[in-house]
């Protein structure tokens, strides 16, 4: 097999995963209202469920550099993209409460382990294919949930409880699941992330700054998921199924521009965009907080779908890059970082809505938005591949190529 058909396979391989957990993520969150109605569950416990998906993903990703760093992201996503297919099938069979709440830890214990692992594999790829493909891999990600979210829709449709339909959806991602194992890219070799002393090496203070940039992004993402409707619907006296039009109208606007990002990257370089993204997703906030019907808040949405799509996906690659031998526990402690924006965003928006109101804490998104665009000034010049303006990044005098990589790296 030739170097470039590997990089392809490999390359397939990895936006399927990021396709694949959008989807069976997408899947159990559509089917909540029927998961409540199965156990007879409270508002509270809900959340309780919830929050334990979501400690599960951050405790994980505390674990998953170090596994993945000497194991390598191919040989951990072999196993973990199976293993989560196989979590939704104990959230589907859970026997009561306790069990869900097990269930959950779980599921989200190995979203996380999988994030990372194919947040390092696509910087591996990067790296080898000398361009950025980040953006294309999660907008894989955003594709997926939107398909998740149809399939589980149109299986409540068909009269399904939530055991059946969430069973059915793992069933069917056995498939893509069973695609993806022998077709990643072997990436650092296990003694990399370590300098020849067998000491580790310290993480340079940008990758602390790119998960900050990074957790503004998700707070925007998890406030808009869970409280546009509810703005839309009390605040504008939209009707519930226009109120229903704005979140699938920002995850397509989310869609389109990763699907472009990695372009623009080349052309204009990490800083330029991200800063645009800042100042476009506050623009985007300013509108929807303004308008006075809901047509014009829908647009808001739209323009911040669009401007905050690109932030995720550049930081994941720029911390592989600043991270230089410890790459997939700069790839780690950043998401970390960020995903407790996607876990506080909506708590957040939610304590402000009840001393003040939903347009206030939508308010106060702006500022939020416009902390990403001072973040990419406080971030050190990188190179992103396939760009060459800017300065590369720096490495430690320890720093090897991967040994085991089947393609060379392009410096």
């Amino acid at each position: 097999m030739t170097p470039d058909l590997r990089l392809a396979r490999a390359r397939n391989a990895t936006m399927t995963t990021f396709g694949l957990v959008g989807a069976i993520s997408a899947v159990w969150v559509v089917r909540i209202p029927a998961l409540r109605d199965k156990f007879g569950l409270t508002e509270l416990q809900v959340g309780l469920e919830v929050l334990a998906w979501g400690l599960g993903a951050l405790v994980a990703m505390t674990a998953a550099g170090r596994l993945v760093t000497r194991h390598g992201s191919h040989r951990v996503l072999r196993l973990s993209v199976p293993a989560a297919v196989a979590g939704l099938l104990m959230l589907a069979f859970a026997p009561g409460f306790p069990w869900l709440l097990a269930g959950g830890l779980v599921f989200g214990g190995l979203f996380g382990l999988v994030d990372v692992a194919a947040n390092a594999q696509a910087s591996t790829l990067e790296r080898v294919g000398g361009k950025p493909l980040m953006g294309r891999m999660h907008a894989g990600w955003s594709l997926g949930a939107v398909i998740g979210g149809l399939l589980g829709a149109g299986l409540a449709a068909t009269g399904l409880g939530f055991t059946a339909s969430v069973a059915a959806a793992a069933l069917i991602a056995l498939a893509p699941a069973g695609y993806t194992m022998s077709r990643f890219l072997p990436d650092t070799a296990p003694a990399a992330s370590a300098g020849r002393t067998g000491r580790p090496l310290k993480l340079p203070r940008a990758v602390l700054l790119l998960g900050a940039v990074m957790f503004c992004a998700f707070l925007a993402e998890g406030a808009v998921a869970d409280w546009s409707g509810l703005h839309l619907h009390d605040g504008l006296g939209a009707s519930e199924a226009i109120a229903a039009l704005g979140y699938p109208a920002f995850e397509l606007a989310m869609l389109a521009g990763r699907l472009v990002c990695d372009r623009i990257t080349q052309r204009c370089g990490a800083r330029l965009l991200l800063t645009g993204a800042g100042l476009a997703g506050a623009a985007g906030f300013a509108v929807f907080v303004t308008a006075s019907s809901a047509l014009p808040a829908i647009t808001g949405l739209v323009l911040v779908g669009a401007a905050v799509c690109v932030v995720v996906p550049l930081t994941f690659s720029l911390a592989g890059l600043v991270g230089g031998d410890r790459s997939v526990a700069a790839i780690a402690r950043a998401g970390t970082f960020g995903y407790c924006g996607l876990l506080l965003g909506p708590v957040a928006i939610g304590l402000i809505a009840e001393h003040s109101s939903l347009r206030t804490g939508f308010l106060c998104l702006i500022p939020i938005s416009l902390l990403i665009s001072a973040g990419a000034w406080a971030l050190p010049d990188l190179r992103v591949p396939g760009h060459a303006s800017a300065v590369p990044p720096p490495t430690t005098a320890d720093a090897q190529p991967p040994t085991d990589s089947p393609l060379p790296i392009e410096r």
